[in-house]
């Protein structure tokens, strides 16, 4: 029997609709800026912390390779605001940030905010921002404290320093009287310019703030968002991120809502 040529072709096609096509990988980039145990780069070039595992672990799973990049943390966000990357590594959520990129559902870590001051000063801190409107306070350009602390921004007298060592050498010379920041970021920072005797952590904590993934939220990563999610969600459920978080000496939240602390100023080390 002769087989017309249109009827050839659509005997191939439909041959062909049934044969499974190789998936191409896709190439993610994940941004962020180096965050103690969390997104760093060693000196001879490695990547390492709970949100590089996180990350690879996600990518694979998603048949996807992923490549890591440091910037200053105020254009990583710009970049995945701009969808000129794929992931942002590591942001607290925020009204302005929800309305800048799509974060996964459930954070990977929890944080620790805390005032750093002079030893030799005498700050009487408990907890009540009102009562530091006569300090001079350094804060991180980028970072976001909690909805108390950027609630009474307006009331504070705030310089923003663009990396966290310009803050502690600033305290540290008496240019401002306390330092905002996280326990995780600043414990071995502390150590390693040898301020130790000089500076000490005030009790109680500002707040404690969870940690994200975040997507652009451009519609074209809508799909890509939900697959990590779900894979994310399954990580979480099966204790993998529990026991990564256990690996990279990271606080993980406990997954119930409920805020987890510790002994204030009782900061714990890490043994790399």
């Amino acid at each position: 029997m002769r087989v017309t040529t249109p009827l050839l072709l659509a005997l191939i096609l439909a041959l062909g609709a049934g044969v499974s096509q190789p998936v191409r990988a896709v190439e993610r980039l994940a941004v962020g800026a180096s965050f103690s145990h969390i997104f760093e780069q060693g000196a001879d070039g490695q990547w390492q912390g709970l949100g590089v595992d996180v990350v690879r672990a996600l990518a694979a799973r998603a048949g996807d390779t992923v490549r890591f990049k440091l910037y200053p943390w105020p254009r990583a966000q710009a970049m995945v605001e701009a969808a000129q990357a794929d992931i942002l590594v590591g942001p607290y959520k925020s009204p302005e940030r929800l309305a800048r990129f799509s974060f996964l559902d459930h954070p990977f870590y929890r944080d620790r905010m805390i005032f750093y001051a002079r030893r030799d000063t005498q700050i009487n801190w408990q907890g009540e921002l009102a009562m530091l409107k006569q300090r001079r306070i350094g804060a991180v350009r980028g970072w976001h404290y909690g909805p108390q602390f950027e609630q009474a921004r307006p009331q504070l007298d705030i310089s923003e320093v663009p990396q966290l060592e310009n803050g502690l050498q600033m305290l540290n010379l008496g240019r401002v009287d306390l330092l905002a920041t996280n326990e995780r970021n600043t414990t071995q920072l502390v150590e390693s310019l040898h301020l130790g005797d000089t500076l000490t952590v005030l009790c109680p904590d500002i707040t404690q703030l969870d940690g994200y993934l975040a997507f652009p939220r451009s519609s074209k990563f809508a799909a890509v968002r939900a697959r990590y999610n779900d894979l994310f969600n399954a990580m979480v459920r099966s204790g993998e991120l529990a026991r990564l978080g256990a690996r990279n000496g990271v606080l993980v939240p406990l997954g119930d809502g409920a805020p987890r602390t510790g002994a204030c100023g009782d900061l714990h080390k890490v043994q790399r």
